[in-house]
């Protein structure tokens, strides 16, 4: 397939069809389905990493799906169960959309060469997670994402329509009259900038999880995709509701997999009890992950973790001992040899320390049900997106089906989108020359040649630990007025500048121009937090306790605005099942 390429204004312009932005789960899924739809389409996916290098490689624990309603699991239950997770903040019928469509996928994948684990029969197996009716978490030992990934990677390549633009930066959006045109990007190697027009494009680069500093995520899953849209006028969607994984091990926040508790990994606080049953009598270390996470953190609280005195971080133990060498070597390998190295314990014989950390954003782009945007001919895949299947509380392993349910849905409708403008004669496929230049002159005028004495690293070291302190498992009104003040007085410091003014490889400006996106996006989350005056899932506000139907049973979205993020909402979509009190 034939790649076009061009000058305007000395700004080289790649020509492709679909353009897609990142290249984890979701990306890859969208790539590959825009391939199958129409061989005469070309497909450019765009990373800021090296493919392999995306961060949904590191998905542990599985891709939730049903696979055996002979043996008692349905579709109903795992809607249900989504649903209740969510603590009813999903739309129901794009949660009925995914169940229906996953099992689809994980046959798909299988197809496609993923080694799945297996039961004695040979059939898929499947464990338990967290929130679930029955064991639909599909995995492969504790490494489901990589095998996902050199899936979808190996079958990519498949593709001649299919190409690869390995480590470069995306900075913007271009559009007119609401219209997506295409994006401009940084080449990092060379440090050429360029235009990528595009009759279709998807965003799907991930969540924004490294505006914490206790995080699972790669260092590289900053909000540059979440913002390109921010700052195009789109909708972000639900950003108050952050995800913090119970089970982070210390220091690193590297994550210890829900599947250690699904194999019957215990919590145990510093009086050896086995504390769940005081918050989740039924299931235990198996309630959903909002439950689990403050648990924890009320034990902590009340002087039943322990503490570690080289960081000062306090903690409770993962207890996997019971499970046996021969288990935790089978099913855990890559946990055990996560805790060996980086917590210097061996589950074998010692409890794992571990805390709620950063893991997943509900929150992102706003898409309909199709993982459409506002904007007409951009769509939005995978955790840089809201459906929003997961409401206020995403439930284990729906991420990296949902990756792949919206990566499918994209894929297809932005090849069919471009396929329709192909055959159009009077669609307009020009490229705005004046958003170039206007772009060009933004990152290089305003960022790269910018002045000042401020240090970005430690601007984004002292960003993070406002997040960490301000918008954790337990928030009050009160604090996060304190974080959006500290927020704001760390925009207003004149850090934007790049001291390495090389042109190759110049990591400094990258890391710059991510700083530029977390500061918005930081914002945003404080924002929709302070104004939602209720808890609901993962927002936990302790001035306001209970959940409020009445007033916030409403997504929120959060637009750009000169003077900090402009607020509206929007009402859930319920089709069949009426919020109610979670129990677990």
């Amino acid at each position: 397939m034939r790649v076009f390429t061009y000058l305007i204004d000395l700004v080289e312009v790649i020509d492709h069809d679909v353009i897609i932005v990142g290249s984890g789960l979701a990306g890859l899924r969208a790539a590959i389905e825009a391939a199958r739809t129409s061989k005469d389409i070309s497909i450019a996916v765009i990373s800021k990493v090296q493919v392999m290098r995306s961060h949904s490689v590191s998905a542990e624990g599985g891709t939730a799906a049903v696979l055996y309603p002979e043996e008692g699991d349905n579709l109903e239950s795992h809607i249900y169960d989504t649903i209740k997770g969510s603590d009813y903040l999903a739309d129901q019928d794009a949660v009925e959309r995914f169940v229906s469509i996953i099992p689809q996928e994980v046959y798909q994948l299988e197809h496609w060469g993923m080694p799945w684990s297996r039961r004695e029969d040979g059939r898929i197996a499947q464990r338990w997670f967290g929130g679930y009716n029955y064991p639909r978490a599909t995995f492969a030992q504790d490494k489901v994402g990589f095998y996902e990934m050199q899936t979808l990677y190996d079958t990519a390549l498949k593709y001649d329509n299919i190409h690869f633009y390995n480590e470069w930066f995306v900075t913007s959006i271009l559009h007119e009259n609401h219209t997506f045109k295409g994006f401009t990007a940084i080449e990092i190697a060379s440090g050429n900038f360029t235009a990528f027009k595009g009759r279709a494009g998807i965003i799907a680069t991930g969540g924004a999880g490294r505006i914490y500093s206790f995080a699972t995520y790669a260092l590289s899953s900053t909000p540059d995709g979440i913002d390109l849209a921010y700052r195009a006028g789109l909708a972000l969607k639900d950003m108050e509701f952050v995800q913090f994984h119970p089970t982070g091990i210390i220091p690193s926040g590297i994550l210890i997999t829900e599947g250690a508790r699904g194999e019957g990994g215990y919590l145990i606080n510093k009086d050896g009890e086995r504390f769940m049953k005081k918050y989740a009598p039924n299931k235990l270390e198996l309630a959903s992950r909002d439950v689990v996470s403050r648990a924890i953190i009320t034990e902590i609280n009340e002087g039943r973790g322990y503490r570690d005195e080289d960081t000062g971080m306090d903690y409770v133990l993962l207890d996997l001992r019971h499970l046996g060498e021969e288990k935790i070597k089978e099913r855990l390998a890559g946990i055990r040899e996560i805790a060996i190295k980086f917590a210097g314990v061996d589950p074998i014989d010692e409890p794992i320390p571990i805390r709620p950390v950063c893991h997943y954003m509900m929150g992102g782009i706003h898409v309909d049900i199709d993982g459409k945007t506002e904007m007409e001919g951009l769509y939005s895949a995978g955790e840089a997106a809201c459906v929003s299947i997961n409401g206020a509380n995403r439930l284990g392993a729906n991420s990296t089906a949902e990756c792949l349910v919206w990566g499918r849905i994209t894929g297809e409708l932005a090849a069919k989108h471009a396929l329709r403008l192909i055959s159009s004669r009077s669609a307009d496929n020009s490229i705005p020359k004046d958003a170039i230049a206007s772009e060009e002159k933004r990152i290089y005028d305003g960022i790269f040649h910018g002045s000042g004495d401020e240090n970005p690293y430690e601007i984004r070291e002292a960003l993070t630990k406002v997040m960490d302190e301000h918008a954790y498992v337990f928030r009050t009104g009160e604090s996060l007025a304190e974080g959006i003040r500290k927020v704001r007085a760390l925009r207003e410091k004149a850090w934007r500048h790049v001291d390495d003014k090389a042109k190759e490889y110049n990591t400094n400006f990258i890391h710059v121009l991510e700083l530029d996106s977390m500061l918005r996006v930081c914002e945003v989350v404080l924002v929709g937090a302070y104004r939602r005056l209720e808890s609901r899932g993962a927002h936990a506000r302790l001035d306001y306790p209970k959940r409020d139907d009445i007033n916030f049973l409403k997504h929120t979205l959060a637009y750009y605005g000169e003077d900090g993020p402009q607020i509206t909402y929007l009402p859930v979509r319920i089709t069949r099942y009426q919020p109610a009190e979670r129990k677990y």
